[in-house]
């Protein structure tokens, strides 16, 4: 069965080059607009990532990590923060909230995918 991973971005051409990424890695996807949206996605399904944005409209990346890590069936799930956002204080707050990863856009495909196979055990 296959692995699946929600993404969480405001740039539909982000969604996509993720999406492409990880359906040819063999994964299936979910996308999420922005954190509310992608809240409204976790409906009890396992899901196995989550790679999100920090900077998008109406609910942004760190606030829907640590609500994403409140909710009981969500807590384990392992997330990747992608973004435009490279600053070390910013990189220890989604640490502190929850990341376990932080890549950094522009990003190549196979570098996301290692990330990915890291987290996502077979």
């Amino acid at each position: 069965m296959a692995k699946t991973i929600l993404i969480v971005d405001d740039s539909s051409s982000v969604r996509q080059v993720v999406g492409i990424a990880l359906r040819s890695a063999g994964y299936d996807v979910i996308e999420g607009c922005d954190g509310r949206d992608a809240l409204g996605k976790l409906t009890g399904q396992k899901v196995h990532l989550i790679i999100s944005d920090v900077n998008m409209p109406n609910m942004d990346g760190i606030t829907f990590l640590k609500t994403v890590k409140a909710l009981a069936n969500y807590r384990f799930t392992p997330v990747i923060m992608l973004t435009t956002e490279s600053q070390e204080a910013k990189k220890r707050e989604g640490q502190m909230a929850g990341a376990k990863a932080w890549v950094v856009k522009p990003f190549q495909p196979p570098t996301l995918l290692a990330a990915v196979g890291k987290l996502v055990l077979p």
